[in-house]
């Protein structure tokens, strides 16, 4: 055997070669744009809907959230600010009928989000009553986790400490929202402590790309605006929602790839644990066989 057949071999064996596959089973590239498509049709306006149902520094603080997770400024941080700023008018606008068919609407999105996590874990589907409660619980524990973030923001201050202070408890609040979000969609039947490296790794990932988004994304707004007008400003969410979607994606593979790994790397990985499953659930499916 040639020295490049060797390496080739050990590069499909190795951590970046399985995450790889991993992704391309899941259907990576169909399965982000859904995920940005359906956040950006269903779980925005529900943002906005039951955002205007909070008092105002609650407000405040989820719009601090938004506006610094997507980087915005100029004109299109003044669109947003303008969308929480008539709360009274949706308020006014929106009925308990309504409400209940946004949220429900954003039902969509979690569904999505769950496929998504089932998929790459390779677990069978779990039953649609419990998801849909599930669902509901990760739409209001999202928007509680954005208040506290800019709230938290907002307590602190600027200055050196108080920025380094909040960035040490955003990637600790973002790991375990992301953990508890992977452990919903799995329906519980995955230990929690197993889903800490992708919760981890996932939190990592979208602090780290919404950090980048204040260099790229005000430029992106203003070149899709002058070229499609306002349909340009839905087109770069889109685009930024479709990043973070491949963000979760990546999270998800490289999480599942390491508690599966043999050794000191899985056993740490696992934070100790040989068995991956809560109790009597049903096993892992084959490759390919997820749906």
């Amino acid at each position: 055997m040639s020295r490049g057949q060797v390496l080739f071999e050990r590069l499909q064996q190795g951590f970046v070669w399985t995450v790889w596959n991993r992704l391309l089973d899941a259907e990576f590239f169909d399965r982000s744009i859904a995920l940005a498509g359906k956040a950006f049709v269903s779980f925005f306006p529900l943002i906005i809907v039951v955002t205007a149902f909070l008092p105002k520094h609650l407000q405040h603080a989820v719009l601090s959230t938004m506006v610094h997770r997507l980087g915005l400024s100029g004109p299109s941080q003044a669109s947003v600010n303008d969308a929480f700023a008539n709360s009274s008018q949706i308020r006014s606008a929106t009925s308990f009928f309504g409400l209940v068919l946004t949220i429900i609407y954003a039902s969509s999105f979690t569904t999505a989000l769950r496929r998504m996590y089932v998929r790459v874990w390779r677990r069978p589907p779990g039953r649609a009553v419990r998801a849909y409660l599930y669902g509901s619980m990760w739409l209001a524990g999202c928007i509680a986790y954005m208040a506290l973030l800019g709230g938290l923001r907002t307590w602190l201050g600027n200055g050196v400490i108080p920025l380094s202070v909040f960035v040490i408890l955003s990637i600790i609040g973002s790991a375990a929202f992301w953990t508890t979000t992977v452990w919903l969609s799995l329906g519980r039947e995955v230990k929690f402590a197993v889903l800490v490296a992708t919760g981890t790794i996932t939190g990592l990932l979208t602090l780290g790309y919404a950090f980048t988004a204040q260099y790229w994304m005000p430029s992106q707004i203003a070149s899709n605006e002058l070229q499609f007008g306002f349909f340009g400003i839905a087109l770069s969410f889109v685009t930024w929602l479709s990043g973070i979607a491949i963000c979760l994606l990546i999270g998800a593979a490289a999480g599942v790839v390491l508690v599966e790994a043999d050794g000191l790397l899985g056993r740490i990985a696992r934070l100790g644990t040989d068995e991956l499953l809560n109790g009597d659930v049903r096993p892992f499916l084959l490759p390919n066989s997820a749906k």
